[in-house]
């Protein structure tokens, strides 16, 4: 098996069925990824080890999952130089969402967080693939075929509404 080259992390389990989007888009694009779950609120001494062990690891960016107060990604980016791109997870204790967005969203001066949609692992899986992919040919040509995917997609879609009426796409 290959060397991870991104890292995804979590708050904790419950996350997983947002996070595990993510780690289906790295799958698609062939890049070798761990998955583990970080507290940084009941495991915040395995937090700094993650973030300052990442480099060394090999990992070449970070997905960052989280819910509620949603410290992780902001405390993660804290601990390493690498890009963390951060997942506002709407948990059970959530305010609708809002208050992880806002937390990932919001970072000081000097320590930022790409951040995603509401519950969007997905997108953060494609951004870890195109980070590796500005230094991989074999990437870069797999996100290259994904986009033309998306468009064939729209257009197919388009002809469906223009065939047989936009109500065909709603069966």
């Amino acid at each position: 098996m290959s060397k991870p080259l991104v890292g995804i992390i979590m708050g904790s389990q419950s996350d997983l069925k947002i996070m595990s989007a993510a780690a289906d888009m790295l799958d698609k694009f062939g890049i070798p990824f761990e998955l583990t779950i970080v507290s940084a609120h009941r495991t915040p001494e395995r937090m700094v080890e993650y973030g300052q062990a990442a480099v060394d690891k090999g990992l070449k960016c970070i997905i960052a999952g989280a819910g509620g107060a949603a410290h992780l990604p902001g405390m993660v980016a804290a601990l390493t130089t690498l890009p963390v791109i951060g997942v506002p997870v709407k948990s059970s204790n959530s305010i609708d969402g809002w208050d992880s967005v806002l937390s990932i969203l919001q970072m000081p001066s000097g320590v930022p967080v790409a951040t995603v949609a509401l519950d969007g692992a997905a997108n953060a899986g494609i951004i870890a693939a195109q980070i590796i992919g500005a230094f991989d040919a074999a990437v870069q040509k797999k996100l290259q075929a994904y986009k033309i995917e998306l468009k064939t997609k729209v257009e197919e879609s388009v002809e469906a509404i223009d065939k047989n009426g936009f109500r065909s796409l709603l069966k």
